[in-house]
């Protein structure tokens, strides 16, 4: 079995980060699974809410079971900074020699958090959740699927659609993974990307306890874009040999049109087909500037050095390690 490489005294066994926006109706439910989930495992464990200006009752409902149980605790930052965010959040601050990363919605079902443990302890630093059978909309599962195919193929590797974030990590995984202070993040690719020995299990997938996602179309088009430009640059290698293809095709147009004039004496098309072709061009052009700025403006970003999140408070006994 892999052991943790900076284990803390007092740490406990296992850390539960969840981010949290918009659950209020989701959170005593998700409290009450985890705790009785986790009992068979170890009641050392600690539950870690990272609330991300849901601007609902979610805060509340957090700081009241912080005060219930010192197990829990509560991070709320100062205005929605994004999923991938809180879930950095939450690993600054987990301490476990384990840590499960999911979501707050029920949808990654506390009772398989055994599951991920148990192929742990057969030597895997990182056991992550497979959602054989989704239980989201068909649109967006057809977009989740869409969107893999097209990341796999410029950054030319492999990923299973069914993976999200739900998973279990050993704590060399997770204090690896907070050196990466990126500002676009992608945690599972993140993850993957550190390159440790990995499993996986089926896990059931479930309905949504309350409420409905917020990741609108708009929303998933914008992690794709952002996640594809962080981790490859194949899209400029693209638009480079695409330019030297346009460049050869239209020496072969010029060499065709010589030669049906001094051949057959058919005249060269005039205003119509130029007009075409410069549109054609313009657009391509076009098209690539705005990829090179995004390439740009991500490096801009990047200069900026910004924190990656801003905490408005805390509760329960938690301190950043």
């Amino acid at each position: 079995m892999p052991q943790p490489s900076s284990l803390q005294s007092g740490s406990p066994r296992i850390s539960i980060v969840t981010p949290v926006y918009k659950a209020e109706d989701c959170l005593h439910e998700l409290y009450r699974r985890l705790v009785a989930s986790l009992a068979p495992i170890t009641d050392d464990f600690e539950i870690i809410m990272v609330e991300d200006g849901s601007g609902d009752r979610s805060w509340e409902i957090i700081a009241e079971l912080a005060k219930k149980d010192s197990r829990v605790k509560g991070i709320r930052f100062s205005r929605n900074f994004g999923q991938h965010y809180a879930i950095t959040a939450g690993l600054d601050y987990a301490r476990g020699d384990w840590v499960v990363v999911m979501d707050c919605d029920l949808q990654d079902q506390p009772e398989e958090i055994k599951k991920l443990y148990d192929k742990a302890q057969e030597g895997y630093d990182v056991v992550f959740g497979r959602r054989y059978e989704r239980k989201d909309k068909l649109l967006k599962r057809l977009g989740s699927r869409i969107f893999f195919k097209i990341f796999e193929y410029f950054t030319e590797s492999s990923i299973d659609s069914t993976v999200a974030n739900f998973g279990l990590y050993s704590r060399r995984v997770i204090e690896n993974f907070r050196k990466i202070r990126e500002h676009n993040r992608a945690f599972p690719m993140f993850i993957l990307w550190l390159g440790f020995n990995t499993s996986h299990v089926n896990i059931e997938h479930a309905e949504r306890f309350a409420g409905k996602t917020s990741y609108n179309f708009s929303k998933l088009l914008n992690l794709a874009i952002d996640s594809i430009v962080t981790q490859t640059n194949k899209p400029l290698r693209l638009s480079i040999k695409f330019g030297f293809l346009l460049s050869f095709l239209s020496f072969l147009l010029v060499f065709y049109y010589l030669f049906r004039y001094f051949a057959y004496g058919i005249p060269v098309p005039g205003w119509p087909s130029l007009m075409v072709t410069l549109l054609f061009i313009g657009g391509l052009l076009f098209a690539n500037m705005g990829l090179l700025g995004l390439y740009i403006g991500k490096i801009f970003d990047e200069t900026k050095n910004r924190p990656l999140y801003i905490i408005k408070e805390t509760t329960g006994n938690i301190t950043e390690r």
